[in-house]
């Protein structure tokens, strides 16, 4: 359906239209939340079991992650001729095959068959991160980190019962002859195809197509030029996109190797369970305080505030003791937090960059590099902590953060899009 297609929109039936699609959008999270903590929480330990080498323990993470990057491209173009209802229904239905095939592979000890389907799965990673963008479509620029963190939040849900549902999972996995570590994937498959279908189903009118309609007509009322496919794009696209690039570098370096790390030193699943299961939770549940908190205190301000989380959050795994879960806790706890602070600071700067006709595809351009850093950094963990240590590790994520530090200070002179460009 073409944008000029849909009905004249007024404001009371943009609002309605607003509100009916965030509900949409939460009933999907929830489910999509669930899918994406599967691989978190025991891809790792998956490929550690079926290699026989630690060394090659973060390649799951790096599969799932590269093939997010490839979905991510394909639903920005997707989304951005036929809208976010079959960018993102596509995309959930992707990962449940792949998340089947995961099963499937490991019934059948088939490891290529298991990193084919790790990089399809990848897709319900890339289409949970993007429907946060729907939540934006159609918000006012002074709500756009509010609508954000909406999308977020109802991600939480699921993704944190999804981690401690590894262990009750995995009974069930191994009651149908299935090793117990590819029991959470049966979740993760069920719980992406109904996303999936949640969305295709229920979200019409689709809330993109209509803002590029409402674009359109405003650009001819107004006589504004550049709204076409060439329209700039303002500096905040730049920002948000490297803010959101070097938090999730240090989130994955550290996340991935923690399941690895504290099955070595005699935790068993229950408690890997239960520290990523906090940590989605910190990535995910603080969104609307922290969507609030960007929209009110300001964008910039919020990703030095990721910076700094995220630096206290490795130097707290580095030292913590190996027999101190309550410290392990606190530092994944922090390393999610530091996360959400810069994923939604990010994506509010972006959105504050683009219009209708290039948002979506400059959308999913960056949610490619997003991806492609996760997957190196998903890679270099296991290399790095095979030949140094989880300390090592910790410190060398909780350092990139720092990275940001002159982005902030050229954002102070560049930064020119959004309502909230406090510095």
């Amino acid at each position: 359906m073409a944008a000029a297609a849909l009905p004249n929109p007024r404001a009371d039936a943009l609002a309605d239209l607003q509100r009916r699609t965030l509900a949409v959008v939460v009933a999907s999270q929830v489910l999509g939340g669930a899918g994406l903590a599967a691989g978190i929480t025991v891809g790792a330990l998956l490929a550690q079991d079926m290699l026989g080498d630690d060394s090659l323990s973060g390649l799951p993470v790096a599969l799932f992650t590269l093939g997010s990057a490839l979905a991510a491209f394909l639903i920005g173009r997707i989304t951005q001729t036929a809208g976010r209802r079959r960018g993102l229904g596509l995309g959930f239905a992707a990962g449940g095959i792949g998340a089947a095939g995961v099963v499937l592979a490991a019934v059948a000890d088939n490891i290529p068959l298991l990193f084919a389907s790790l990089f399809v799965y990848g897709a319900g990673t890339a289409s949970n991160l993007q429907a946060r963008y729907a939540g934006a479509d159609l918000a006012s620029p002074a709500r756009r980190g509010t609508a954000v963190s909406i999308a977020l939040v109802a991600t939480t849900i699921g993704a944190v019962a999804g981690p401690n549902l590894v262990q009750p999972m995995g009974r069930f996995a191994e009651g149908l002859g299935i090793p117990p570590l590819a029991g959470p994937f049966l979740l993760a498959g069920v719980a992406y195809l109904a996303a999936g279908g949640i969305l295709f189903a229920l979200l019409r009118p689709d809330p993109f197509l209509v803002a590029q309609q409402v674009a359109v007509r405003a650009a001819a009322k107004d006589g504004t030029p550049a709204v076409g496919p060439a329209a700039p794009l303002g500096s905040g696209v730049l920002i948000g996109a490297t803010a959101m690039v070097l938090t999730q570098i240090a989130m994955v370096a550290i996340m991935t190797m923690t399941p690895v790390h504290m099955r070595a030193h005699g935790y068993g699943l229950g408690e890997v369970g239960l520290v990523i299961g906090i940590h989605v939770g910190a990535m995910y549940l603080p969104s609307l305080l922290t969507g609030a908190l960007v929209d009110r205190v300001g964008r910039i301000p919020m990703t030095v505030a990721a910076a700094g989380t995220l630096l206290l959050a490795g130097l707290t795994a580095a030292f913590a003791p190996m027999d101190s879960l309550g410290l392990l806790i606190l530092a994944l706890g922090l390393l999610g937090l530091g996360w959400n602070f810069g994923l939604i600071a990010g994506t509010a700067l972006v959105v504050d960059g683009t219009v209708p006709a290039n948002r979506a595809r400059t959308q999913g351009s960056i949610d490619v590099l997003i991806a492609i850093s996760g997957a190196g950094g998903g890679v270099l963990s296991g290399v790095l902590m095979a030949g140094t240590s989880y300390a090592t590790l910790s410190l060398a994520g909780g350092a990139i953060s720092l990275l940001l530090i002159p982005t902030l200070f050229w954002a102070r002179r560049a930064y020119d899009g959004g309502p909230a460009q406090q510095s």
